[in-house]
């Protein structure tokens, strides 16, 4: 049974496949590529590519549940920290270098955790996009942060801004690396020279930021 994927053509020299964060399979191929010789490296390299995925699955599978005790870390823009059930009774999240919640609530944790960070993605992104916008000369609707699921922005032809709240857990230069990436799209629709240029002037390190995702963006995918 032949592999399923899509491609993605470019002026690129060479062919790369690439497994997504859904685990779908992606070919980027030179312009001129033919359909047949696409179709004979992706199924050369089918055994790999499957184990890649079933690891990719296990993983997620693995990182589903979490049990909120005390001991337990929380990725909070990069940084793991440790979460603490107290006997005090208060309502919602306590944050100060450590994670609180009252042992009353620890039933009520995963969605109390989710409200707070959606809150807290709120409150550092919406300024965040407000500079940056400025930084770059365009003018941004509406910003609005959601669970998106298997992206970290996008943007829209009605100038809206769409961040993945989820983002919150990673560190703040990969968060701004998104929003800037986003804003140019509304100015550079593709991911021409052009546009990487003007990435560049806004965030020189922005390869880093780019990286950093690619290594670790499966681990933010997760609500906790």
């Amino acid at each position: 049974m032949n592999l399923e994927y899509s491609v993605i053509y470019s002026k690129r020299k060479s062919l790369s496949i690439i497994i997504d964060r859904d685990s779908s399979v992606i070919v980027r191929a030179p312009i001129k590529i033919s359909q047949e010789k696409i179709d004979r490296e992706v199924q050369k390299h089918k055994k790999l590519i499957q184990e890649k995925i079933s690891r990719k699955l296990s993983i997620s599978i693995q990182n589903q549940t979490k049990e909120f005790v005390s001991g337990e870390s929380l990725l909070y823009l990069g940084r793991h920290y440790q979460l603490e059930i107290v006997e005090e009774p208060f309502n919602g999240i306590k944050f100060d270098n450590k994670f609180f919640i009252s042992k009353e609530n620890k039933q009520n944790a995963n969605q109390l955790f989710r409200d707070w960070f959606i809150k807290s993605a709120k409150e550092l992104f919406i300024p965040k996009v407000d500079f940056y916008a400025k930084q770059i000369g365009v003018t941004v609707n509406k910003v609005n942060i959601l669970s998106l699921r298997y992206r970290w922005g996008s943007c829209t032809p009605k100038d809206n801004i769409h961040l993945n709240w989820r983002l919150i857990k990673a560190p703040m230069t990969v968060i701004n690396y998104i929003i800037v990436h986003e804003l140019i799209h509304l100015i550079e629709p593709n991911h021409s020279t052009e546009f990487w240029n003007r990435v560049s002037i806004q965030l020189p390190a922005y390869e880093k930021a780019k990286l950093w995702l690619k290594e670790n963006g499966r681990g933010l995918e997760k609500d906790f």
